[in-house]
């Protein structure tokens, strides 16, 4: 995989994270949800309105123009696999942004991931 393809695939991975953290950031702001009847709209509104919610969304359609040139470079069967690295970018972001809690366990788990993304691109 060249540098500029690895450089496609990776950009769309970090704008899937980093929508991913704009959408929680989105959610914490207006808080748990839950639909009845009565508030499915105010609360549609709410998140519509939020402006990390507007910037998550954002960066998916990006993600998707950027991840879409990446694809047409290198096999899916390659590509797709690497989308793992996300959950890596997450959870330091979820950390550092979120003030999130990253276990021991989940701290094994991301150097598994990194073992075999290592693999995969090498084979």
């Amino acid at each position: 995989m060249s540098l500029s393809t690895f450089g496609f695939i990776f950009t769309g991975i970090l704008l899937n994270a980093l929508a991913q953290l704009l959408l929680k950031a989105g959610t914490n702001a207006v808080g748990a949800i839950h639909l009845t009847a009565e508030n499915w709209l105010r609360i549609g509104f709410q998140l519509a309105t939020q402006l990390p919610i507007i910037g998550g969304l954002s960066c998916y359609v990006i993600s998707v123009a950027v991840w879409i040139i990446g694809l047409s470079r290198v096999d899916v069967t390659i590509a797709y696999p690497l989308l793992s690295l996300g959950y890596i970018v997450n959870a330091i972001g979820a950390w550092y942004f979120l003030g999130e809690a990253v276990s021991a366990q989940r701290i094994l788990a991301i150097g598994i991931i990194i073992v075999g993304v290592a693999l995969l691109t090498r084979s």
